[in-house]
């Protein structure tokens, strides 16, 4: 009796044991979603095959509509292979380091528990995203059509649709439109091999058809050369109408085209002239398909109001044509009255030609701009100071609409401090919506530069860690360096004087090799602007005089 007694307090022992390691094992949720953190990330890496990761940083706009898509999704795929977790990377800095994840792009799918390899995910617009982009990765990728009928209807529902027309939908060239297909869920995407469906859309050879609305608007032949990058780009430049209207449901289609050269009409849609207008809007954009993306903003929506504060455009202003570059950010202005088909097309060849000049604007100069330890600049003082070869300067530049902007001030103003009494450093910063300049900024604002003490132009991005002592070490680095430079040139100078022959005129360098031809260019551009601002100065009086 003693031992049946024992036995059985030793097998409850066991199950008790047993289930408290289980318990330890469960990971917090919350409608549906991983919450994992450092210590939990690698257990939910074992318990599931495939886990699709949203690292999402709370100040990012982007990130909470991502979040939304993304409880969605996970809504949707309640009993599938596949689970969602979340890490707040605002919390989990150590984890989100480690997993190398502090850059786009946001959602990453972990397979087999490999958290060094994640598979990057395509820009998601919704939930139906997330969840067409997992199915179109276990297969199939396309629908598959059979007969002509099939076709009619599925190009007569839907408002544009990816027609592969292949003599062979299961290996060759066919599996460049099936890689396609995955990396672009947004799309309906479809493949056959159906002869009456060839010979409908007049069709020979493997082709990939855009169909809007029962209409055929472009066809690319697929050669055995094609890649999955040459296939993606055709849809996405041809998936946008020549001239398309920016609002809520293309502003994404609008930013993430291939086209990164814009030109925006500003108009009011209610204006008697506005059909005129976008008609010849509409007539130049044929020649500059895949070159220049042709978008019109209805200055009289509420909700574009963003887009006239960004590009400082009045709604009586409209209609106006501006080009700017996504890369660059740079605006240029037609700068005519007449917005003509043959006017904006000499517009967008001159632009393209890198003829036209940019639209510099500034905000005006603050009465205490440099009264604080941050320095507040604007368009006009920016390359004075930048470009100062007496002083280092160190510069924010930031969107005051954006909260990932305003969460660096309180930094700024502690470097600021920190080399207060440095008179050879500026920390300053600069409102990029509101000035115009000849930078180019690659990354998403707030965008850190720095302008060593140099007779020459040259600027150094910052991309490590944005706390005060990384931020200390890099610019005492490039103080360093800066002054290296400047002993190089005085040998060179000082090598030069001892080299040159009795009577002969000395010619010292200020530049570092490589750069004088950038001062020379760049004295001829501010030149031509001068020459410029006094031809509309001239103008104006003269229209003044007149009245």
């Amino acid at each position: 009796m003693m031992r049946t007694l024992l036995l059985l307090c030793v097998i409850f022992c066991c199950l008790s044991v047993s289930v408290a390691g289980d318990s330890s094992t469960s990971l917090p949720e919350e409608n549906g979603v991983l919450l994992l953190k450092k210590d939990n990330f690698n257990r939910a890496l074992k318990q599931n095959k495939q886990l699709l990761v949203h690292f999402f940083a709370p100040l990012s706009g982007d990130s909470q509509r991502l979040a939304l898509a993304f409880r969605g999704a996970a809504e949707q795929l309640i009993g599938s292979e596949v689970k969602l977790g979340v890490v707040d990377v605002s919390k989990e800095t150590n984890l989100t380091k480690e997993l190398n994840a502090t850059t786009p792009p946001p959602l990453r799918l972990y397979l087999s528990g490999d958290r060094h390899n994640p598979v990057p995910c395509p820009v998601f617009q919704s939930s139906a995203s997330i969840v067409t982009w997992l199915k179109r990765r276990a297969g199939p990728s396309a629908d598959i059509i059979t007969d002509l009928n099939q076709s009619d209807r599925l190009v007569a529902s839907e408002e544009l649709v990816v027609l592969g027309l292949f003599k062979d939908v299961e290996r060759g060239r066919v599996e460049v439109f099936y890689a396609a297909a995955v990396d672009l869920p947004d799309l309906p995407f479809s493949v056959t091999r159906d002869q009456d469906i060839f010979r409908k859309y007049d069709i020979t050879q493997d082709s990939v058809l855009l169909v809007r609305q029962s209409t055929p608007v472009q066809v690319l032949k697929v050669t055995s050369q094609m890649t999955k990058e040459d296939l993606i780009s055709f849809i996405t430049v041809h998936q946008l109408e020549l001239v398309t209207e920016y609002n809520g449901q293309t502003a994404s289609r609008i930013l993430s085209s291939p086209v990164l050269n814009h030109a925006i009409l500003f108009v009011n849609k209610t204006d008697e002239r506005f059909q005129t207008v976008y008609s010849d809007f509409q007539a130049a954009a044929a020649p500059y398909r895949g070159k220049v993306l042709f978008v019109m903003v209805d200055v009289d929506e509420p909700r574009n109001g963003r887009m006239l504060e960004y590009f400082r455009v009045r709604e009586s202003e409209a209609p106006m044509v501006r080009l700017v570059n996504l890369t660059s950010h740079v605006t240029y202005h037609l700068p005519s009255d007449t917005l003509d088909t043959p006017t904006i097309i000499a517009f967008c060849k001159t632009y393209l030609d890198g003829t036209a000049q940019p639209k510099m604007q500034s905000e005006a100069l603050p009465a205490d701009w440099d009264q604080k330890p941050v320095i507040q600049l604007v368009g006009e003082n920016l390359e004075r100071l930048a470009f100062n070869p007496d002083k280092t300067a160190f510069i924010m530049f930031y969107l005051p609409y954006s909260e990932e902007s305003r969460s660096l001030f309180p930094l700024w103003e502690e470097l600021a401090l920190h080399f207060l009494d440095r008179e050879e450093v500026v920390i300053a910063r600069i409102d990029a919506s509101a000035n115009d300049f000849n930078l180019s900024m690659r990354e998403r604002y707030p965008a850190l530069r720095l302008f060593p003490a140099l007779h020459a132009e040259r600027v150094v991005a910052y991309s490590g860690q944005r706390n005060l002592k990384d931020l200390v070490q890099f610019l005492e680095k490039e103080m360093e360096r800066a002054k290296m430079d400047r002993a190089q040139v005085a040998v060179a100078n000082e090598n030069l004087f001892s080299t040159s022959l009795p009577g002969e005129i000395k010619v010292f360098s200020t530049s570092l090799p490589g750069e004088i031809k950038e001062e020379e260019d760049r004295r001829k551009y501010i030149e031509t602007q001068k020459a410029i601002e006094a031809k509309e100065a001239k103008e104006a009086k003269e229209e003044k005089q007149e009245l």
